[in-house]
């Protein structure tokens, strides 16, 4: 596409992670180093495209006039700009939905369209691209990818995953040695974030290429489970040691499809027809309690999972804010309806490279933990897993703190 001018939006959407503010500052530096000036003033929007359609827009521009700024951005967790879960009419269904959207374009004069997200937002950058393809208004549009699933295709993994990756990992680390003080029978149960795909119940288990430490069972989604094997398993391990620590997926599910938890669900669904999950941990601690009769407790690690930003990776902070960099570039190379994907080059040392991948061959689509990541008996994964995550959650970063407590940068 030939080089456009004019100026451009970001917005952030889906789940927060520890990161994506990184991946925002990536961008506003992106646009601040920009050569040729083909971007002027860069907009926020505030809750993704909902804000954008109610003009709710910051000049991002005008906001960030200091280093100090976009460093503490770079370690503030959550979403910034706020978010949503804005699902966009297919094409065809509602365009005079897209011809608003156009019109606020043409109003501000952006040419440039920047979406920091999961999969769904994936969806709001291909079915956008599509649109703006068939009509008269030239535009760049690119996808930004941030997920703590780690479950978009066509990259090696995603912003915010190795930070969450790394809080998994730690507090595990942390729940078997306090579980370990006792000699009493007892099971724990941690409950681990992931609908379809296990990355992140996985790295629960990166301590055995370290030092040794894991869950003595994991289950993962990408495996049908079966709860009188379940049983077998604690019983074998119980019978190994009296303190039994396993990590779950919230999405693990039945052969016949039904989720493990979903005894405690309401049944609600997002906009995105994804159920909201929650309580596996409770329910196989009902289950064992009634099979097995030992000391059993469960544990949800629920929102720091994806805020704990004291545990941030540093490598997960640093490629977060590369990849809004090299959005920015692209963009201004004319590349569009893409998502920035990462291509490790290799593990000993580490290194990845960026590269646009078109994102229609992204959008909606999942990337499940490898076949060759997950044992034979389903109930842990392997080595070659545990390498290739462990790259993703090095390095500490400290951010800003006053008094003894962080120091977040926060819009008005």
């Amino acid at each position: 596409m030939k080089q456009l001018f004019g100026n451009a939006v970001v917005g952030q959407s889906g789940g927060p992670t520890a990161a994506i503010n990184a991946t925002l500052a990536g961008v506003i530096r992106g646009v601040q180093a920009q050569l040729g000036g083909c971007i002027g003033t860069l907009y926020g929007m505030r809750n993704g495209v909902e804000g954008l359609m109610q003009e709710k827009l910051i000049d991002l521009s005008a906001y960030f006039d200091s280093e100090e700024k976009l460093s503490r951005l770079e370690h503030t967790p959550a979403a910034a700009l706020g978010s949503c879960r804005k699902k966009l009419p297919k094409m065809g269904e509602n365009d005079a939905f897209y011809e608003d959207m156009i019109a606020i374009f043409r109003k501000y004069n952006i040419r440039y369209f920047f979406y920091i997200g999961g999969n769904d937002s994936m969806d709001t950058v291909a079915k956008l691209s599509a649109y703006t393809k068939d009509h008269d208004y030239e535009m760049v549009i690119l996808g930004v990818p941030k997920t703590i699933d780690n479950d978009l295709v066509g990259t090696d993994h995603t912003p915010g995953f190795g930070s969450a990756a790394k809080y998994i990992a730690v507090t595990t680390q942390e729940i078997i040695r306090d579980c370990a003080v006792y000699q009493i029978p007892a099971v724990t149960i941690i409950e681990i974030m992931g609908r379809d795909a296990g990355w992140l119940t996985a790295a629960s288990a990166i301590g055995r290429v370290v030092n040794g430490i894991e869950p003595d069972l994991v289950y993962l989604p990408e495996r049908i489970f079966d709860l009188q094997r379940f049983f077998a398993d604690v019983r074998a391990a119980l019978a190994k040691h009296p303190n039994v620590v396993i990590a779950v997926s919230e999405g693990i599910r039945f052969a016949d499809g039904h989720y493990v938890g979903e005894g405690t669900q309401t049944g609600t669904t997002d906009a995105f027809g994804h159920a909201y999950l929650a309580g596996t941990g409770k329910a196989l601690e009902l289950a064992v309690k009634a099979e097995i009769g030992c000391k059993v407790r469960s544990i949800e690690l629920n929102l720091p999972q994806r805020c704990a930003a004291h545990l941030a990776s540093g490598t997960d902070l640093w490629e977060s804010v590369r990849t809004g960099c090299t959005a920015v570039k692209a963009a201004c190379e004319g590349v569009t309806r893409c998502m920035i994907t990462a291509q490790r080059v290799s593990d000993e040392p580490y290194t990845i490279e960026f590269e646009p991948k078109d994102v229609s061959e992204i959008a909606n689509k999942i990337r499940y933990v490898d076949d060759a990541f997950i044992n034979m008996d389903s109930n842990h994964v392997t080595d070659a897993c545990c390498h290739y995550l462990l790259p993703l959650i090095q390095g500490e970063e400290h951010g800003y703190y006053e008094n003894g407590l962080p120091n977040h940068l926060i819009f008005d």
